[in-house]
C-alpha cells in the first residue's frame, strides 16, 4: 500500500501542476484547447486528490506518523509541490 500511496502522491502532485499550467499558459493562448482539457484533467486530479487523503488514512498507522506529521501530510494535499516533499520526506519503504 506504501507504493501506490508513493505512486498516487507524485501522480497528484504531476495533475495539480497541469491543472495549473492549463489555467495559465493553455487558456490565455487557446480558449477551446484550454476547455477540452479541462473536464479530463480536473476529473483524474480530483480523482487522485481523493486517493491521496484516503490512503494517507490508511497508512498512517503502519507510517508511524504522529497527528503533526498525518496533518502536515494531508496539509500537502493542498499546495503545489508538497506531495513530492510527502513522498519523500514522510514516506518510509515497508
Amino acid at each position: 500500500m506504501t507504493r501506490l500511496f508513493k505512486f498516487v502522491a507524485v501522480a497528484e502532485g504531476i495533475s495539480y501542476l497541469v491543472l495549473f499550467f492549463n489555467m495559465l499558459v493553455i487558456k490565455p493562448n487557446d480558449l477551446g484547447l484550454y476547455k477540452t482539457l479541462l473536464f479530463p484533467v480536473g476529473m483524474a486530479h480530483g480523482l487522485l486528490f481523493m486517493g491521496y487523503v484516503l490512503l494517507a488514512i490508511l497508512i498512517r498507522e503502519d507510517q508511524q506518523w504522529k497527528w503533526k506529521d498525518f496533518f502536515i501530510v494531508q496539509l500537502a494535499s493542498l499546495l503545489p509541490f508538497a506531495t513530492f516533499y510527502v513522498e519523500k520526506k514522510y514516506v518510509t519503504n515497508a
